[in-house]
């Protein structure tokens, strides 16, 4: 294994900018420094803040991208780093999820995540800061559980000024800000949902879709046996369900052709805006579960006479 390379002096550092150096060789492989050199990464840490925002972005994401990143992370973590860079993410350190189990800690489960991640910048950055948001929202309850709810909205809020601070670009700060905001859905899937509910996951998830599932897969950390294979299989049945339900729309769509006539007729309304608005109707209720799928045009027809969605 090779060692890390701080330049001239030893122990100390010609520019803030060669801690998230030494991070990056730490985490590509290369030996940690020695205490002594990490005590003095720690008194030059401060410095850090003076480090433009792209030089930081590119070095943390040096770090993520790296084959043994979770001990570049730590190194970060120990020698100060991370504290002056990403405190929302220090906070995280020595914070526990469950009482009473060590392998619960936030900081630890982060690593492991980011570790299982696919190697894509934008689905390891919202890996690395997925679980910030449970910091200021966990509740111990009296039974000794603990709950954090609404942290992944308040995690994307949370990243926000991360990302300004950081300066990400827009599109990539909103790829990472979706993942964080979403990051529960898909481990949140049961085999009872309906299509329409799949449907609407699927539309609602759009192009993130792919990092989602990628994210929810890494996301699964039990120890317990077989729990995070069930996971991961579940996850993939949600996949598979999605992919078959989209090849069924394209042969047969959920509503049936020639509905946009059949309400002009049954309403006495011309070719107009209108018409196309009353059909979202008929397709957001049958998205919600509200209306079964693939039904004659006038089961729909009589759902808007019904709800008065004419007059």
């Amino acid at each position: 294994m090779s060692s890390v390379s701080v330049g001239k002096g030893g122990g100390s550092f010609g520019s803030p900018e060669s801690l998230l150096d030494v991070a990056a060789q730490v985490a590509a492989g290369a030996e940690p420094p020695p205490p002594a050199i990490t005590e003095a990464a720690r008194a030059a840490a401060p410095l850090a803040a003076q480090i433009t925002p792209e030089r930081v972005r590119a070095g943390i994401e040096a770090v993520i991208m790296g084959r043994s990143l979770e001990v570049g992370l730590q190194w970060m973590h120990d020698a100060g780093l991370l504290a002056v860079l990403l405190p929302e993410l220090e906070a995280t350190v020595d914070f526990s999820q469950e009482a009473g189990r060590r392998h619960k800690d936030v900081w630890e489960h982060t690593k492991q995540v980011v570790r299982q991640s696919v190697p894509k910048p934008s689905v390891r950055w919202a890996a690395l800061l997925h679980d910030i948001g449970k910091v200021p929202t966990r509740v111990l309850l009296p039974d000794g559980r603990v709950t954090f709810h609404r942290h992944a909205e308040i995690g994307a809020r949370m990243f926000d000024p991360v990302a300004r601070r950081l300066g990400f670009g827009k599109p990539e700060r909103q790829r990472i800000r979706f993942l964080i905001l979403h990051h529960l859905r898909a481990n949140a899937y049961e085999p009872a949902w309906t299509d329409a509910a799949v449907r609407r996951f699927d539309h609602e998830m759009g192009d993130g879709l792919e990092e989602l599932l990628d994210l929810s897969r890494a996301d699964v950390t039990s120890r317990r046996p077989g729990r995070r294979q069930e996971a991961v299989g579940n996850i993939h049945a949600l996949k598979e369900r999605i992919l078959v339900i989209r090849e069924l729309d394209a042969r047969v769509p959920p509503l049936p052709p020639g509905l946009g006539n059949a309400i002009m007729e049954a309403f006495a309304l011309p070719p107009s805006k209108r018409i196309g608005d009353l059909r979202k109707l008929c397709e957001d209720a049958v998205e919600r579960g509200e209306l079964e799928e693939r039904r004659d045009a006038a089961y729909y027809v009589d759902y808007l006479r019904a709800a008065g969605h004419t007059s």
